[in-house]
């Protein structure tokens, strides 16, 4: 529940009142973020509030969506299944825990976001990628431009685009907006062994499990 979080009840009724299908309107959720994100400070301070009075249950629920990538700590605020975007709040780990893997390779996502850093800065690199056409897989990369974003930055990725962040300052915190997946799939390479992968995750897997056995 969001009703103690003016700011992002304001977002999600803001996002709901479009009537849009909004994984294929997601200029117009980058539109309503970006003017959101421009209103006066005190985001930070409502989340802090809100998750300094979490319920057992709420916090219960609030586990069980999140996860730990190799990089960040990633924590779901919201996500009915009702809505067609979800709420997450992404923490960095200090540079000394990274380990290799998804999060700091060259990669896209099934999704569209939006983010905004509420705290620290990164280095944020964008990528165009050439791909092998019989696998689809990812057999070379270029950086197109490499950004040193700080607090306060926006950003938008659409779920086509490849992207890495190769260095946070800890304690690093960012709050995204997420679409609904609209890839069945996702892509990364790694630029030290050169080798591209991809990525499905296992609900999508689950509906041929059967078949495989």
């Amino acid at each position: 529940m969001l009703t103690r979080l003016s700011p992002l009840t304001r977002l999600s009724a803001l996002l709901r009142s479009t009537d849009l299908p909004l994984a294929q309107h997601w200029q117009t959720v980058d539109e309503i973020f970006r003017d959101w994100t421009s209103r006066p400070p005190g985001l930070r301070d409502d989340l802090r509030r809100h998750l300094e009075s979490l319920s057992p249950d709420e916090a219960s629920a609030v586990l069980e969506r999140s996860r730990e990538t190799t990089t960040h700590f990633a924590w779901c605020l919201l996500d009915s299944p009702t809505d067609p975007f979800s709420f997450w709040l992404h923490e960095y780990k200090a540079p000394a825990d990274w380990r290799e893997g998804y999060a700091d390779s060259v990669h896209n996502h099934r999704y569209h976001f939006c983010t905004t850093i509420l705290r620290g800065n990164y280095v944020h690199e964008r990528y165009s990628t050439l791909r092998d056409q019989p696998s689809g897989l990812i057999t070379s990369v270029r950086l197109r431009r490499s950004t040193l974003c700080q607090t306060g930055a926006v950003g938008v990725m659409y779920a086509d685009e490849f992207h890495r962040i190769p260095e946070a300052t800890e304690g690093t915190m960012t709050f995204l907006v997420k679409s609904r997946p609209v890839s069945e799939f996702s892509l990364s390479y790694d630029p030290k062994t050169g080798i591209g992968h991809r990525h499905v995750p296992v609900e999508v897997r689950l509906g041929d499990l059967a078949g495989r056995i």
